[in-house]
């Protein structure tokens, strides 16, 4: 994911970026927009792809763990998709499991160090 552009309010329901994916080798423009909100414990983003024939929602839930820190997960389902992702359905979803985990740890990662800053 590069490229990212913001609009919107800065945190929460209505917030939106545009990201450049590159998946598979194929490169694309998503729309993703938080449509639900439940701090700190849920967040539901719309995203819209492939000139508007790909929708789908992310949803990433956030738990407290008894000795500190939090688990993220995050759930990503379509709602629409074209044709062609339907049928590689099995590689897409590989493919993205892939990518999804490698976004995760990044998170866990810049999490881990803005904590350990003390919040700076």
């Amino acid at each position: 994911m590069t490229g990212w552009r913001y609009d919107g309010p800065g945190r929460g329901v209505g917030s939106r970026a545009t990201v450049t994916v590159a998946l598979g080798g194929v490169r694309s423009d998503v729309d993703i927009e938080v449509v639900e909100a439940d701090p700190p414990r849920r967040l539901v983003e719309r995203n819209v792809s492939a000139a508007g024939r790909r929708l789908a929602h992310g949803t990433y839930t956030i738990e407290a763990l008894p000795g500190g820190g939090s688990r993220v997960a995050f759930t990503y389902a379509w709602v629409r998709a074209p044709l062609a992702d339907r049928l590689l359905a099995p590689v897409v979803r590989s493919t993205m499991r892939r990518a999804n985990r490698t976004v995760m740890r990044r998170l866990a990662t810049e999490l881990a160090r803005h904590g350990s800053t003390g919040g700076a």
